[in-house]
């Protein structure tokens, strides 16, 4: 609509019909824009340049017919809402039928008279008012819920990162540990040409690794010595913890969703959930290795899951090159070398091929991310 108006456009190969809903209709002029062509041809151009509110054409045109513009119209995304009413001068009620199956609004008979015609075009032009209005109301509710989702989207993040970190918190030496595995992993994923998706959540996810190591006790984990046998072995169950806590309902969750007198909602529900299925699945697999011979569950090959696969190198890297209670960091060429030594049983071929690669990001991601790093310095990353 322009100025106010309603755009109208009438197509009809006889100049006779047009000048007679010209004068038919002159003094709907100062609220209505009208347009008159004489062909399919000047109609699709004229669609082409502007917004019209509803097109009158003739059905019989030499060349191409009225069905040929209706066709055209409805399949193009811009026009194929827009309302046609069809005007025919044979008297067959199946043209009608046919008509209407292939989109128009209306057929009627000509010569139309001047009542006929007003009443069909202000009833059609009320009607594409209200489906106007339904359509901003649509696309503005469509763009609420985008935003919507947008912040439940970075809430979930947010949430995600502060768990991450305060399992790090539990040992201060491991400086940025999960901020860096996450980026190698990134990295790792996307050298690996996985789909966007999947790089993108493992890259999330992959902070998460070792936050089960909250269940383990300080004189274990921060142990400056080699550990026991036993605590080796308590060592190892920080796997299946974090594991656990990512995987089972919080406590109390059925009481909210009754107090909120919705059984369906619940914000924590992870069964379909892509981010926390991923998560237990790095926390659980992240200390396996390609030849079985990992923990805690002994699986081999690609029976890792390649989230797992990728976080247990991106681990491996980051902790050789970082100080330990138990030793100093080793230089990025020895620790390179001990990787290069353990590649065949240790990790998985496509994913240490991928490191091979990537070696000069990954020491550039060490300089970016050496210091205390904020969610917001992370997120960048995906930028």
């Amino acid at each position: 609509m322009k100025n106010g108006k309603k755009r109208l456009l009438f197509v009809d190969d006889e100049p006779n019909c047009l000048k007679a809903m010209e004068r038919m209709l002159h003094g709907q002029r100062q609220v209505w824009e009208m347009h008159f062509v004489s062909s399919v041809r000047e109609a699709l151009e004229a669609v082409g340049e502007n917004d019209f509110d509803m097109v009158i054409s003739d059905v019989s045109m030499p060349e191409q017919d009225g069905f040929t513009l209706l066709a055209a119209l409805r399949e193009d995304e811009k026009t194929k809402d827009l309302p046609v009413v069809m005007l025919t001068g044979v008297g067959d009620d199946d043209l009608k039928c046919l008509a209407l199956n292939q989109g128009a609004t209306d057929l009627l008979s000509k010569p139309v008279s001047f009542e006929d015609l007003m009443a069909r075009i202000r009833s059609v032009l009320h009607l594409k008012a209200y489906q106007d209005e339904l359509r901003q109301l649509n696309n503005t509710l469509e763009r609420k819920v985008a935003e919507r989702t947008r912040d439940l989207e970075n809430s979930h993040i947010d949430i995600l990162w502060r768990l991450a970190k305060a399992g790090e918190y539990r040992d201060e030496a491991t400086g940025d540990h999960v901020a860096r595995v996450g980026c190698y992993s990134r990295l790792l994923a996307k050298e690996m040409k996985l789909p966007e998706t999947f790089v993108e959540t493992v890259f999330l996810t992959a902070p998460l690794h070792d936050i089960g190591k909250i269940g383990i006790p300080d004189s274990i984990l921060l142990k400056p010595g080699n550990l026991s046998p036993p605590e080796r072995n308590l060592m190892q169950r920080h796997c299946s913890i974090g594991a656990e806590i990512l995987r089972q309902e919080p406590r109390g969750q059925r009481m909210l969703m009754k107090l909120t007198e919705n059984d369906t909602y619940s914000p924590w529900n992870g069964k379909d959930n892509r981010l926390l299925d991923m998560a237990v699945s790095v926390a659980m697999g992240h200390h396996e290795r390609w030849d079985g011979m990992g923990y805690p569950a002994k699986r081999s090959g690609d029976d890792i899951p390649v989230e797992a696969q990728i976080v247990a190198l991106a681990d491996v890297y980051d902790a050789l090159c970082s100080g330990r209670p138990y030793r100093p960091a080793f230089p990025e060429s020895k620790a390179l070398a001990i990787m290069k030594t353990q590649s065949k049983g240790q990790f998985a071929p496509k994913v240490y091929q991928a490191f091979e690669n990537l070696v000069k990001p990954f020491r550039t991601v060490r300089a970016a991310f050496a210091a205390e790093t904020s969610l917001e310095d992370i997120m960048s990353i995906r930028r």
